[in-house]
């Protein structure tokens, strides 16, 4: 398999999975004009489009992509009905076109029925988990998003997170305002700062990686538990989570 990274819109990722005949997944198109640029540069054929959410930066190259590909099929939740989708899929279910098989994943939080799309090593998770940090949470709760960050935890360190959008600089500064001892999170910080400095792409990321510089993935941890202050012993890592996530969102 091949994973093809396409920038789209301001920050987002658009991922291509291509096998070795040819065929290729669309996953989260934002927009048609750079897949399609893809697509014909490398002789690809694709098989199908994969939606995690029906957020227009992850839909909206939709329709001009069927336009070329009248008979792609599209896999999304519920909630990409009327984004273009034309089966239905929900957590649980296995996307299995020609020879590619996806597991689907619920990860409600970021919206109502959010979804993740995972054939080992590679999980699209959208605006689930990002590098070192998580997705905001607009239409679910942080129970659910707390959730459904504990499925992709629980899936082999060398899962790659391919997520849909470039945040990691900015999670990492964000993760080391809140914890700057952490010496992993502080190299880290070092090296992604180069990276982006250079115009660099930072993801795909294992999820071995994040374990390590990821805040979102450590709530039980007591040195970070004391960073924020919560002086209880063994509290709720849900509380610990929902705190993380306030004080992100105001950061």
């Amino acid at each position: 398999m091949e994973l093809i990274r396409v920038p789209a819109l301001n920050d987002n990722y658009i991922w291509v999975l291509a096998d070795n005949q040819k065929q290729c997944i669309i996953v989260d198109p934002a927009e048609a004009e750079a897949v399609l640029e893809i697509i014909t540069q490398r002789h690809l054929t694709p098989v199908a489009i994969l939606l995690t959410h029906h957020h227009n930066d992850h839909t909206g190259g939709v329709e001009d992509i069927l336009n070329k590909f009248t008979t792609l099929p599209v896999f999304g939740s519920k909630e990409t009905a009327d984004k273009g989708a034309t089966e239905l899929v929900a957590d649980g279910d296995n996307v299995v076109v020609n020879h590619f098989n996806f597991q689907v994943i619920s990860l409600s939080g970021h919206t109502t029925d959010h979804i993740g799309f995972y054939q080992a090593p590679y999980l699209f998770c959208g605006d689930t988990l990002f590098s070192a940090g998580c997705g905001r949470i607009f239409e679910g709760t942080p129970e659910q998003m707390y959730q459904s960050i504990q499925k992709i935890a629980a899936l082999p360190d060398d899962t790659l997170i391919c997520c849909a959008h470039e945040y990691t600089l900015s999670n990492l500064k964000f993760a080391h305002h809140i914890w700057p001892e952490n010496e992993a999170i502080t190299q880290y910080l070092q090296k992604i700062t180069q990276m982006r400095d250079k115009h660099q792409p930072t993801v795909p990321t294992t999820l071995k990686t994040e374990k390590k510089i990821n805040i979102f993935l450590q709530c039980d941890n007591q040195q970070l538990q004391k960073k924020l202050q919560i002086n209880m012993q063994n509290p709720p890592l849900r509380a610990v989570f929902t705190l993380l996530r306030q004080l992100k969102d105001q950061y």
